[in-house]
């Protein structure tokens, strides 16, 4: 019989492009039929079809605390039983203001919005008004979301300005955007040596977790700190899905490397739509209604949104609570390195904070070049082996995944031990 996710989906294609709202969500590079969720309680989701699944993706970061927890579940009917949205100010975004800037000392002031990638375009542009330049530095795999300059990809040398990587973003766009190697400080040194005047910002995921998890060189992150002050461009972390996911002050907190502007989302809304983007307070005094750099937003500092994002923030400022998350991260890491070992299975993996990677590769790569070298059809393999064990990953071998708060010794210990009858079958 056809399963209920099947007819999910192929209805689901009758309307919606794809059948999804988002593309990774369709399964495409791994093929099969997406599952679509009905309920999720701590570490567990249950699909369409009542098939329960080990969640490894926790709605791609933000569900720190595990699904539908009960304090910010209670936080988010409490505000909904006063109001859903007011497009006014309210005391509740008086209040993520303060905590956000408490937590993390590089914002001085900071405005909420409604997504990461929200927060990630308005840092742009306010970094352009603030220099008065136009040229914008990334990094290859680096994703920052879907606004026009920055879905762009490398072009054929070193230092030439990239090409559009989706159809829709002109040319013109493109051609104001430097894309370079990360981890390479000395290709960084070279684009500032030739453009330095005219650079208005450098944004990166000082973690990379969009072309899988990659760990930044410190080095790198030192080399693009002092440039950016030496040639007066903006330093932009984007801490979208780092924030509070690696440490309580973030990956800026984590390597010591202080930024101009930050973009936060994914945790700061604990499940739902919220994102932020701050800084030094010179900088942030150029965006409107203080200056001419122009950003709005109807449903930004929504009120049910922001009760959500302040519950999660206030409980993982319990004791010792990243640190729990991180080690019990690395369990998952070293188990299945283990058990991959045990078979002759080349893998590797590695964690940071409650971040993780999975590659089918015998060491973990350092560039997005080492990343494309990974054996993607294992991964694929593996994913299916999964999920039919009950343990759901990020179906694409190019993200990274995430650990909960809510994922226990037994959980941890269960997906070790699909994942070693996986590689035994292999």
């Amino acid at each position: 019989m056809i399963s209920r996710n099947q007819q999910l989906f192929e209805r689901a294609q009758q309307r919606i492009p794809g059948g999804v709202n988002s593309p990774v969500r369709a399964f495409r590079s791994v093929g099969g039929t997406p599952r679509f969720f009905v309920t999720g309680s701590g570490a567990r989701v249950t699909d369409a079809d009542g098939t329960s699944y080990i969640d490894y993706v926790g709605s791609w970061g933000p569900l720190i605390l595990g699904h539908a927890h009960p304090a910010v579940v209670a936080a988010v009917c409490d505000a909904a039983a006063h109001g859903l949205s007011f497009g006014a100010p309210t005391e509740s975004e008086v209040e993520m203001a303060e905590l956000l800037c408490d937590l993390l000392p590089s914002l001085e002031l900071v405005r909420l919005v409604s997504s990461g990638t929200e927060a990630t375009m308005s840092a742009i542009r306010l970094a352009r008004g603030f220099t008065g330049r136009d040229l914008l530095v990334k990094f290859e795999g680096c994703y920052h979301g879907h606004s026009d300059s920055l879905l762009v990809k490398a072009g054929s040398g070193m230092l030439t300005f990239g090409n559009p990587s989706s159809g829709g973003v002109p040319a013109d766009v493109a051609r104001h955007t430097l894309v370079l190697d990360y981890n390479d400080a000395d290709g960084l040194a070279a684009a500032f040596a030739e453009h330095g005047a005219r650079i208005a910002a450098v944004i990166v995921e000082v973690v990379a977790g969009n072309m899988n998890l990659i760990a930044p060189r410190p080095a790198f992150l030192q080399a693009m700190r002092d440039l950016c002050s030496r040639h007066g461009s903006v330093l932009i972390f984007d801490e979208v899905m780092t924030g509070f996911r690696v440490g309580d002050k973030g990956a800026q907190g984590l390597y010591g490397v202080t930024p101009d502007l930050t973009t936060l989302g994914k945790v700061i809304g604990g499940g739902m739509p919220v994102g932020a983007f701050g800084g030094r307070r010179e900088i942030m005094a150029r965006i409107a209604p203080l200056g001419p750099v122009y950003q709005a937003g109807t449903l930004s500092g929504n009120p049910v949104a922001v009760a959500a994002g302040l519950a999660t923030l206030k409980l993982l400022q319990m004791p010792g609570f990243h640190e729990s998350l991180a080690r019990r991260t690395r369990q998952l890491c070293d188990g299945l390195l283990a058990a991959a070992a045990k078979h002759g299975v080349v893998f590797s993996a590695q964690s940071i904070g409650g971040m993780f990677g999975l590659y089918f590769r015998s060491q973990c790569p350092q560039t997005y070049a080492q990343v494309m070298e990974c054996d993607t059809d294992a991964f694929n393999r593996f994913f299916h082996g999964m999920l039919d064990a009950g343990h759901y990953f990020a179906p694409s071998a190019f993200e990274a995944g995430f650990v909960s708060a809510a994922h226990g010794e037994a959980d941890i210990a269960s997906t070790i031990a699909a994942a070693d009858a996986v590689f035994r079958a292999w």
